[in-house]
């Protein structure tokens, strides 16, 4: 009997190692035909977990209090599966090389309890060989096994998008890639039972992971060019989303939009390409050009908001401004790697005010990593600016009159970094109105 089968007959179990934004909509949906185990080294969030709490609202808490799946903190359980899919993270240093540090801790465990005949996938967006080249070796050396013998390995890029209730797990089509064709076909069969899309077979291992890497580095430069153009259309005084409008007109105009350009994949990923062509003896141009122009942008939008409070003859040291929205994207309640961040310590540096609401927003991992504590819109009164940085559906509920009524009385400055205000109607109601 092959792997797959004794997958699907409920005589071999599958692991998901990391319970985040990835791993979390792959364990419950696993586990609605087979067997599973899920497993992350944070005992305070697999807790959270057992207590039917979804703290990555991706898949809701009643999702998580029917799962059969078992949320465990403790790796033996790993022994009982056969089938490892390693769903960790994989962040950038200070310095911007990649951080394997997760991937590696995450390849030791399933090392230390891997066991003969099992497959192992990796998830997390990586530069071509690092499945290969380094977690390969790792879990060889923890279990004692011969690789491509006693245990298999392959590849599939997780394709998430946080917050997205349309473009979900099952109905992305998955690139799968195998050591070798018996452990492809056992690997596509197993993803097949929950990937309503398909999936595609990768070439390679290395294609398949060069194939996610260049997906993030794509985008990451495509939002690049609309930055770089908001830059030039704001010092001509044209609004960027009319032209934009104009533009999207025509049938093959790429519908981009300028925006901060945070979170763990696409304001990270690229970092991870042009680290492996370093090694290579190539400097990268346009990847990394695009990346300084977004790494830009938060300190960008600082200094357009010191302009406008200097416009409405405000008293700059000391202002009050209030942001909307922390997290790194919309309707998502994660702040990994930020950019609204940057135009807080940016504003911070002239001496303002700086408040912050945000009612997604995950408030522990906010304290920790940014030692920001949010406040509630009843909170917000005498205001010289406000900034709405993040386009929250529930922002956008909001109308000019309402929060017209959190300004000091004189020269309201509305900084809307995402244009979900109607300008003229701003201006027209006396708004010193200022949007990417």
């Amino acid at each position: 009997m092959s792997l797959y089968e004794a997958i699907k007959q409920r005589k071999e179990k599958i692991s998901v190692i990391g319970l985040g934004y990835v791993g979390m909509p792959l364990a419950i949906a696993f586990a609605k035909v087979v067997d599973v185990v899920g497993f992350d080294i944070s005992q305070e969030k697999v807790q959270n977990y057992l207590n039917g709490i979804d703290v990555t609202k991706e898949v809701g808490n009643e999702a998580i209090k029917n799962t059969t799946a078992l949320f465990t903190w403790e790796e033996k359980n790993l022994r009982d599966c056969k089938f490892h899919v390693v769903a960790v993270p994989t962040p950038i240093n200070s310095d911007k090389t990649p951080d394997l540090k997760p991937i590696i801790g995450a390849s030791k465990t399933v090392g230390r309890n891997l066991t003969k005949g099992s497959i192992v996938v990796f998830e997390s967006t990586v530069y071509p060989g690092v499945t290969e080249d380094i977690c390969v070796p790792i879990l060889e050396e923890e279990s004692g096994l011969k690789y491509g013998v006693d245990f298999k390995v392959g590849y599939s890029p997780e394709r998430i998008n946080p917050g997205d209730k349309v473009h979900r797990l099952e109905t992305i089509v998955k690139v799968v890639a195998g050591m070798d064709e018996e452990s492809q076909g056992h690997i596509a069969n197993v993803y097949e039972m929950i990937i309503e899309a398909g999936v595609y077979k990768a070439e390679s291992i290395k294609v398949a992971e060069a194939a996610k890497v260049i997906e993030n580095s794509q985008r990451d430069i495509n939002i690049a060019f609309m930055n770089e153009l908001s830059i030039i259309f704001n010092k001509m005084g044209i609004d960027t989303k009319a032209v934009l409008e104009a533009a999207g007109t025509k049938w093959n105009f790429l519908n981009f939009s300028p925006g901060l350009v945070g979170g763990h994949c696409i304001g990270v990923d690229p970092y991870y390409l042009t680290y492996k062509a370093e090694e290579m003896g190539y400097h990268s141009q346009i990847i990394l050009s695009g990346r300084k122009i977004n790494d830009d942008m938060g300190k960008y939008v600082a200094e357009n908001t010191v302009k406008n409070l200097i416009k409405a003859d405000k008293q700059i040291k000391g202002a009050k401004v209030t942001i909307f929205g922390v997290t790194f994207k919309e309707n998502c309640p994660d702040v990994r790697n930020t950019k609204v961040v940057d135009i807080i310590n940016e504003l911070e540096e002239y001496g303002i005010d700086v408040k912050v609401v945000d009612p997604l927003a995950d408030k522990e991992d906010l304290w920790c990593e940014y030692r920001i504590n949010p406040c509630e819109n009843e909170e917000i009164k005498e205001m010289d600016a406000l900034i709405f940085a993040v386009p929250h559906e529930e922002f956008k509920l909001l109308n000019l009159e309402e929060i017209k009524k959190m300004y000091m009385n004189n020269k309201p400055v509305l900084i809307d970094v995402k244009g979900i205000f109607n300008r003229r109607e701003a201006e027209d109601m006396e708004y010193l109105y200022w949007c990417l």
